[in-house]
């Protein structure tokens, strides 16, 4: 068993090995394509002056390229998180005695309104309980007014008055109680919305803390996300934001950040968004998977170019762009610093002026004093 434990593990190694060598053969082999093409482009350049010189002048020897005219304008990047939706309002119902379920009122999928019954449980020995205490309590009243008469006039000790009212209020007091818990008995519903699930069924026995039934509201919704510590100092109370789902593709909606949560969660460095959304034709249901998109950064005068055409070598991060030298169109090397990228454009901070002719095609054929022409 140790044996072919042992020669599993040499060829997965010699496997892992073997794509590694793979990958970096291959990035040698682009690298040594890159160097070939570089060559080709300088020679072609040097063949081309020569021909100049000797007189012969051709467009077809120029190389055609196609230019952007570089402006100043809006730039934004946004990033995307996943969130998960939830009911604002919705409540496990269970009863706050213990008794069996005499009848269940409403069925799974019931539209109820606030303060609806929902189900009964058992009264018979409350209400025989409730009858016996009334009987009581009409006997102590009548004691007690008698003895309140007497000692109105001074006749009589006053214990035996102040007997006779202690277990008139007693008896009152009792009867309350069991008011209380005859009331406790007949389970109301603490919100409006619907009967999504019911867990027990009648003749059950029911006990406080165990679920009878489920309601939720859905005519408003939570969109909660976990989002990556670094963008805390991009997002606030009161941002709007893009939220769609891609149940239903048809659905995108503009919202405003509802809150922020103020403390990071340590095993994923995350920290809560809350957004607050209202239910489009009752489509949306909790759990289901939303997308949101926040806006991170904007500038209004930036200067944009297609992140394809950004090339880079040991100096650094390059664009061509082409300029009129000596009456002649030349194809100009210049390098740049970039900032963050949206999609396939990307912000240039320096190297680049409003105005630049850009190369946007035929970058690839071009190096630096390659005249061009533009088409």
């Amino acid at each position: 068993m140790r044996k072919t434990l042992t020669i599993i593990g040499i060829i997965l190694i010699i496997a892992s090995c073997s794509q590694a060598d793979k990958k970096e053969s291959i990035k040698e082999e682009i690298k040594q394509y890159k160097v070939e093409v570089s060559h080709l482009n300088i020679k072609i350049t040097e063949l081309e002056k020569e021909l100049e010189n000797l007189g012969e002048s051709d467009d077809q020897f120029i190389t055609p390229v196609k230019v952007i005219k570089l402006q100043e304008g809006p730039f934004k990047h946004y990033f995307e998180v996943s969130g998960n939706v939830d009911a604002v309002e919705q409540a496990y119902i269970s009863p706050e005695i213990n008794g069996q379920i005499k009848e269940i009122l409403v069925d799974e999928g019931d539209h109820v309104v606030k303060g609806q019954l929902l189900a009964k449980l058992n009264t018979s020995i409350i209400d025989n309980t409730i009858q016996e205490v009334k009987t009581q309590l009409e006997l102590a009243t009548t004691l007690y007014n008698k003895q309140k008469q007497l000692w109105d006039k001074h006749i009589g000790s006053e214990v035996q008055y102040l007997q006779a009212k202690n277990n008139k209020e007693a008896l009152e007091s009792k009867l309350q109680t069991l008011q209380a818990q005859l009331d406790m008995a007949y389970i109301k519903a603490p919100i409006g919305g619907i009967v999504d699930m019911i867990f027990s069924e009648e003749g059950e026995l029911a006990l406080p803390g165990m679920q009878l039934m489920q309601l939720v509201n859905l005519e408003k919704l939570y969109v909660y996300a976990d989002v990556s510590e670094k963008y805390l100092p991009v997002i606030e109370k009161g941002d709007i934001v893009s939220v769609k789902f891609p149940t239903f593709p048809s659905i995108a909606m503009q919202v405003r950040v509802n809150r922020c949560g103020n403390v990071i969660n340590k095993s994923n460095r995350t920290f809560p968004v809350e957004l607050k959304i209202d239910n489009i034709d009752g489509k949306l249901k909790p759990n289901i998977l939303a997308l949101i998109t926040f806006l991170d950064f904007s500038e209004e005068n930036a200067l944009v170019v297609p992140s394809i055409i950004i090339k880079e070598d040991i100096k650094g991060e390059y664009i061509y762009v082409a300029r009129n030298t000596n009456g002649k169109m030349v194809a100009r090397k210049i390098y740049i610093t970039t900032g963050i990228s949206n999609h396939d454009e990307t912000m240039v901070s320096s190297g680049l002026s409003p105005g630049d002719l850009i190369i946007a095609e035929g970058y690839s054929l071009v190096t630096d004093g390659t005249e061009v022409n533009i088409i």
